[in-house]
């Protein structure tokens, strides 16, 4: 399983019936140098929506998504507290609407197995051309993790532009100018704890790459 994080920008809040609308943004792993491809996305609605990355702690569903240019688009319908009887649930509830709605919280962690995935040629990154959409979570991100993202997001933007510009290239999922692919001609399953000897630079010995 891989984790690639996300920032939410609220589009707008539905207060009765507990619904968020918002873009969330071209999905980033913790490698910079993997690529995540939003349109590679499969997923079956509704997509479980938990409070950091928690499994015990559910707080709804992901009930709308959509890949667009400028990201993902989701309809999050949140649980309200008032719709429950438990103390220890209605605290989770009001902790996560107030977070969320607020601004605090604005950090979203996907949850995915990856179904097409090559290796980027020169670096240790991964290109996951499709991958499967576990669970959707809120959750907070460090400062790093944040700028990660945005310089991400400013990455897959120059390249949608560049595509579109292009008259002969009418993808936005074309990998960045200069990175080499090399794309499976079958999906394997996922290895744990794999080891696999790459050829080293000059002034090593030998290599490993953990897979």
């Amino acid at each position: 399983m891989n984790q690639a994080y996300s920032l939410l920008t609220i589009k707008s809040i539905d207060e009765e019936k507990g619904m968020i609308y918002g873009i969330a943004t071209t999905p980033a792993t913790d490698r910079v140098d993997d690529i995540v491809e939003p349109h590679g996305a499969k997923f079956t609605l509704p997509v479980p929506f938990l409070w950091q990355h928690n499994d015990q702690k559910p707080v709804g569903n992901v009930v709308q998504a959509e890949v667009k240019a400028d990201g993902i688009h989701v309809g999050i319908q949140m649980v309200l507290a008032d719709q429950v009887q438990s103390a220890e649930l209605k605290e989770r509830l009001l902790l996560a609407w107030d977070s969320i709605k607020t601004g605090l919280v604005r950090g979203l962690s996907i949850r995915l197995r990856g179904l097409k995935v090559a290796d980027i040629q020169n670096s240790w990154g991964l290109h996951f051309f499709e991958w499967e959409w576990l669970e959707l979570s809120a959750v907070t991100i460090p400062a790093n993790q944040e700028a990660t993202i945005t310089g991400v997001k400013s990455l897959y933007a120059a390249q949608v532009s560049k595509s579109n510009n292009d008259p002969e290239n009418k993808s936005v999922q074309q990998p960045e100018s200069g990175l080499q692919h090399t794309i499976p001609k079958s999906v394997q399953p996922p290895k744990v704890g794999g080891v696999e000897l790459i050829k080293a630079p000059k002034f090593k010995t030998t290599g490993v790459k953990f897979v």
